[in-house]
């Protein structure tokens, strides 16, 4: 994968006087299945979170309260993409290295992913990643 497949998807919003509605739909609004949803939250000041590709896994991000900077690398290129509206999600695609950085106060990070938890799907070491990278 190269970073070009990384991409802001617009979310459906339905306003309303009494408060707004977004909603996400597998297949849908995002290019995969939803297999599996979590948030960040209560970010230090300075944290940074990721660190890490995928082998497999597709992923949402979403910036459901305040904001933070996403990071995206595929080995030759690298993108920052500023995500502060919940009705704005970051398509990450398999084989892409992010960082999440610079989150406000009160940031709220929501990741929905093509699959369940497994720790044999990351690339924690961007060495690593590299390496497999440039075997694909």
């Amino acid at each position: 994968m190269n970073i070009h497949k990384c991409r802001i998807i617009q979310l459906p919003k339905i306003q309303n006087p009494k408060g707004n509605l977004t909603f996400v739909e597998g297949r849908n609004q995002v290019p995969f299945e939803i297999q599996r949803v979590y948030y960040l939250y209560d970010v230090p000041g300075g944290a940074e979170r990721g660190g890490h590709a995928h082998k497999e896994l597709h992923q949402l991000i979403v910036a459901m309260s305040g904001s933070f900077d996403v990071t995206l690398d595929d080995g030759f290129q690298k993108r920052k993409h500023h995500l502060n509206r919940s009705y704005f999600g970051l398509y990450v695609p398999p084989m892409i290295w992010r960082q999440l950085d610079n989150f406000s106060s009160g940031a709220v990070c929501l990741v929905l992913a093509s699959l369940p938890y497994d720790e044999e799907d990351y690339l924690r070491s961007y060495t690593d990643y590299l390496t497999v990278k440039d075997g694909k």
